[in-house]
């Protein structure tokens, strides 16, 4: 907590998580409780704006002169993040409190086995992709503001590509242990879960 209360920019990665998620319960609150579709809209629509108070609170810090610092690789990486997968946490959780207290259809499972696990394992690597890139792009644009002697600025290097390293290797790993994996093998299901013309012992289908 002394870190985070010494450091603004890591204060206000915390501060933009909980407003995310109090903005995401006044918005499903106002829609399926008090009927406020437009309501619950404009709360929704505020998500997108605490990415860019962040952005700009981050790169601007560094505008002033301030050392680059693991809080601004914790703020890039956050924000490549909430931008990959911020909308789909929003559906989610609509989905779950529409299906649980507004007679919704139950959300849709993720596929557990074969073609549909290796697309499902795709797309979601995508994701992770595509905050690898963002994530990657800021830490790029704030390598080229941050400031100071050839010693401060070599440290300040340093530390904005280690946050990129530690981006870089969650975004292996997760290939390996994702997509790559479940392309190689994907998971069959259970002979008592599969419909009887997947099944290995049913009679073959008449042509």
């Amino acid at each position: 907590m002394d870190a985070i209360r010494d450091n603004p920019v890591a204060a206000l990665v915390v501060a933009c998580e909980v407003a995310f998620w109090v903005f995401l319960l006044a918005a499903v609150v106002a829609r399926y409780a008090l009927h406020l579709r437009r309501t619950s809209t404009v709360l929704l629509l505020c998500e997108p704006l605490l990415e860019v108070v962040l952005l700009a609170a981050t790169v601007g810090d560094l505008l002033r002169g301030s050392e680059a610092s693991w809080t601004h690789g914790l703020a890039a990486l956050y924000l490549g993040f909430t931008v990959a997968f911020g909308r789909r946490t929003v559906h989610a959780v609509d989905a779950w409190v529409a299906h649980r207290f507004a007679g919704g259809p139950p959300p849709p499972r993720p596929p557990r086995y074969g073609s549909a696990k290796v697309r499902h394992e795709w797309a979601l690597w995508g994701r992770v992709l595509l905050a690898w890139t963002v994530a990657v792009a800021i830490l790029g644009v704030l390598l080229l503001i941050a400031d100071g002697s050839d010693e401060a600025a070599e440290q300040q290097r340093a530390v904005l590509l280690g946050w990129g390293g530690r981006a870089s290797v969650v975004l292996l790993i997760w290939f390996v242990t994702g997509p790559l994996w479940t392309s190689i093998a994907p998971p069959r299901a259970p002979a008592d879960e599969r419909r009887p013309h997947d099944r290995e012992d049913a009679p073959p289908a008449r042509g």
